[in-house]
């Protein structure tokens, strides 16, 4: 009987039971960083909030202790350390502190989430449906039906699949126009144009783009990786003017469009040049060709800035990494010249020895927009047809944290923001 009044004297003594927090700390101590962000999806979809400490151990997590959120930590393989309140309050009292470039952010609601991807996709296709996957945050695919059918008010975000919103296929025509799967995407373009009542498919995307406006315009979060960037403004810019050529849409191009550009209609970018080669594999001069970068894999990365937590949070959430320094990678759309970049929109990350911007951010209306040059973060050079890259391979992928950073950042919107 002593000996059990005295285990349990030490159990009601013991730091764990005192422990009313849960930190996942984001810097290099942690195991899975990509995991981390599932784990604040989970929490805030059990009607639990989690603050986001940014800029605090690499933007750090904290939230109140639960058995069930431990044990899925545990499960999911993701570092973190019980903490009890006074704990908990000494960290919120360092963010607090002026002379510190930290905050804290609130997250209150986890976002509906919505990927605008083709059925037929394919595994190499996208690097947002991989993490996401990865990372076990649910998620919804939906195309030009449910944008056309006025689906797109059901979500918060949304995210643009590697996709070409001119009609033009990606531009795939001189190295791919025999491959089967390039015909069979033709031929299913041209139906789904069809179906809508539209004659050509360049006719559609202007569509369906305009729509993803009209959701960013009314309060939506939008981010686009690789062609998916440029093509769409490139789309809205081109608005009522043919530049398509005839492999395309079975007529000539017009030979004026360029000088016909709007482009106070496109979100980014500025006094780009249209490509008409239709053997190249380019859609305008936005993108930085691999002949005028000029890197190999070894000396390709590019910089995150550093913003202020306390006044400006909003890029202060969508940059939080346990580095600056990040790796660069290719895509159709690797980068932009920060020549075309509006004077508006706002660089988050660049090479700035070749001009090149590499993560650039905006609002349009009440909502935002993120594009972020590239395909897959963890594949330099990725080719039609490769493997899909293994995520288990990369848990600590700083390229795929400015990703899923994206993903957290509407569960913060009804927080007072600093201007």
């Amino acid at each position: 009987m002593r000996y059990g009044l005295v285990i349990g004297f030490l159990l009601l003594c013991s730091p764990w039971l005192k422990a009313n927090h849960l930190l996942i700390p984001m810097d290099e101590g942690q195991s899975n960083h990509l995991k981390a962000y599932g784990i604040a999806y989970w929490i805030l979809r059990s009607e639990n909030e989690v603050n986001w400490l940014l800029n605090y151990r690499g933007g750090s997590f904290m939230c109140e202790y639960a058995p069930a959120i431990q044990n899925e930590l545990m499960i999911r393989g993701v570092s973190y350390q019980v903490i009890s309140d006074a704990q908990a309050n000494q960290i919120l009292s360092e963010i607090a502190s002026p002379a510190l470039n930290y905050d804290v952010m609130k997250l209150e609601k986890f976002p509906r989430i919505a990927v605008y991807s083709p059925k037929s996709a394919q595994p190499w296709d996208d690097a947002v449906t991989l993490v996401l996957t990865y990372a076990e945050i649910p998620y919804d695919l939906i195309y030009d039906d449910e944008v056309l059918a006025g689906n797109l008010p059901k979500y918060d975000w949304l995210h643009l699949h590697h996709e070409d919103f001119t009609g033009q296929y990606g531009k795939f025509y001189g190295t791919f126009s025999n491959a089967p799967w390039y015909i069979e995407q033709q031929k299913e373009a041209e139906e789904m144009a069809s179906k809508h009542g539209f004659h050509k498919v360049s006719q559609l995307k202007l569509a369906v783009a305009k729509r993803i406006q009209e959701f960013v315009a009314g309060g939506g979060f939008m981010f686009a990786m690789c062609s998916a960037t440029d093509s769409f403004d490139i789309a809205l810019a081109a608005e009522g003017i043919d530049i398509c050529e005839r492999p395309f849409d079975g007529d000539q191009a017009d030979p004026q469009a360029q000088s016909k550009l709007d482009f106070n209609r496109s979100f980014a970018f500025t006094n780009f040049r249209l490509v008409r080669d239709i053997y190249e594999y380019e859609f305008s001069d936005i993108d930085n060709k691999p002949n005028e970068r000029g890197l190999r894999q070894d000396n390709d990365y590019f910089t995150l800035f550093e913003f202020s937590a306390k006044w400006d949070p909003i890029p202060t959430m969508l940059t939080q990494n346990h580095t600056k320094v990040i790796n660069g990678f290719y895509g159709q759309t690797t980068g932009f010249k920060k020549r075309v970049v509006k004077p508006e929109g706002l660089v988050m990350g660049e090479n700035k020895a070749i001009g090149e911007v590499k993560y650039l951010h905006g609002t349009m209306g009440k909502g935002f927009w993120t594009y972020y040059g590239g395909h897959d973060p963890e594949d330099y050079q990725h080719q039609v047809g490769e493997e899909h890259t293994d995520l288990n391979q990369h848990p600590n992928s700083p390229g795929y944290r400015l990703i899923l950073n994206n993903i957290l950042f509407p569960a913060a919107k009804k927080k007072k923001q600093k201007t």
